[in-house]
């Protein structure tokens, strides 16, 4: 039995036609199942080609289960809710509680390659219920805070949690159980982490408002322990010994992914390239802007005379973009060649850095919202895809890993920088040109990277 709801895709636009699908089957393996995925042929759908429904069954629960923990992940954006909240019962400047707030990205730099360790050792569910449930403490920890260093103890906490439900441990479970689909999958994982700041941006807004700012971290952290917790334990599993994707079952030759030839890069001859060293400047430059800006964003809108409650929907509007703008790029990803997909992606961060100095004279604050949540939730799917045309998939764990070197840095710098030029000035003015001209500087640089084919050329 197979119900197929779905639509039908134009076959100009993807050249043999394509059709994305939810559907209910019934096999021999699973019985009844879910399946959502996506079926290219004929437009009508008679002929079925690419890309298999492997997203059913066991698979399809762990994709939930996965996204649920991302759902965590995005928990994270609260604190942009209730940082004013936080700086007016204090008095702290914003400069001192954005060093004291700098830890996470530090420690969630620093603790991915041992999050990469124990997820190989003992799968991704134990590592991911441990930090959901770290996750849930230290925002119940942070309802009772009344210092700076209360602040920079459990930001050092968070640093864990971030490295334990990002990308490490779910992407390794997902990569396991999906093979042709795994773009979307990932997609679609990827994208719990932005409905979740969504969630928690507008629902933190209303409860400061009802019942103050640690009503919320505790009904946030209750929560997370509450349900995120549970769900993922039941739905996360490792497949078992001897699993065979379904993407890779099939031997006929009209299902198989076209695999384009690149050059396999060691990771020694890597780090010695120019191109690791352009790649990982502009990453560092995006970091800055991006995690920067992110830290400040709520303060920047609110100074401007914006309500908390507007500005905290605009915040979250920026982060739920990401949903889309993750899945698309997973769904497409095979058909749009990497350099030219990253070359778009940090224009778009480039444009909405400046549309951003325009926020207080113009009004551009929609637009400026829109090409924002696009644009860096893009970054972190384009970006590997580059690094993997560029020196192959042999030494890309290790190639990239040291790319997110560029993290400490960027992440750990860029909301002092602004912080403190805040403090100085009393205005995010010149920290904001400066996230202006070193994104231009970053798109400017990565051009000369070689893309596919070993030339530098937009083509």
């Amino acid at each position: 039995m197979r119900m197929v709801f779905g639509w039908n895709g134009d076959q100009r636009r993807f050249g043999s036609g394509g059709f994305f699908s939810l559907s209910v089957e019934r096999d021999a393996v699973d019985g009844l199942s879910w399946c959502f995925g996506v079926e290219e042929g004929a437009v009508g759908g008679q002929l079925r080609m690419g890309t298999p429904c492997e997203l059913r069954g066991p698979a399809l629960k762990v994709v939930l289960g996965s996204m649920t923990a991302q759902l965590g992940l995005g928990c994270m954006y609260l604190s942009q809710t209730l940082t004013p909240a936080v700086l007016a019962e204090f008095g702290w400047s914003r400069g001192d509680f954005m060093a004291a707030g700098s830890p996470r990205t530090f420690v969630a730099a620093l603790a991915s390659p041992i999050i990469g360790m124990l997820t190989h050792r003992f799968g991704a569910r134990p590592v991911v219920a441990v930090s959901l449930f770290l996750l849930g403490s230290v925002y119940a920890l942070t309802s009772r805070i009344d210092a700076l260093w209360h602040v920079f103890a459990l930001s050092v906490c968070l640093g864990v949690v971030v490295a334990g439900v990002g990308d490490i441990a779910v992407g390794t479970v997902i990569s396991k159980w999906v093979h042709r689909s795994r773009g979307l999958a990932l997609g679609l994982v990827y994208s719990g982490s932005n409905l979740g700041g969504l969630i928690v941006s507008i629902l933190g807004a209303w409860w400061l408002l009802e019942y103050g700012w640690r009503s919320a971290y505790l009904g946030v952290g209750l929560g997370a322990l509450g349900l995120l917790l549970p769900i993922s334990l039941w739905l996360i599993r490792d497949p078992p010994v001897g699993f065979v994707p379904s993407g890779l079952e099939s031997t006929d030759s009209r299902e198989m992914v076209r695999v384009d030839s690149v050059e396999e890069v060691a990771f020694s001859d890597a780090i010695r390239s120019r191109d690791f060293w352009v790649l990982g400047i502009a990453l560092f430059f995006f970091y800055f802007y991006y995690i920067g800006l992110t830290s400040n964003l709520v303060l920047f809108l609110t100074d401007q005379g914006i309500s908390i409650a507007r500005a905290s929907a605009s915040f979250g509007v920026t982060v739920f973009l990401g949903v889309t703008s993750k899945v698309g790029i997973g769904l497409f990803a095979d058909r749009w060649p990497a350099k030219i997909a990253l070359l778009v992606n940090f224009a778009l961060v480039a444009l909405a850095s400046f549309l951003l100095l325009g926020i207080p004279f113009t009004g551009a604050l929609p637009l400026f919202v829109v090409i924002h949540g696009v644009a860096t939730a893009a970054q972190n799917v384009v970006y590997p895809l580059v690094v993997a045309e560029r020196f192959g998939t042999r030494s890309m764990a290790q190639i990239y890993g040291a790319l997110m070197l560029a993290l400490l840095p960027g992440g750990v710098l860029g909301p002092i920088f602004a912080g403190y030029l805040f403090d100085l000035q009393g205005s995010y003015e010149l920290a904001f040109q400066i996230f202006a001209f070193l994104n231009v500087l970053g798109f400017a640089a990565l051009c000369s990277v070689r893309g596919r084919g070993g030339s530098s050329a937009l083509a």
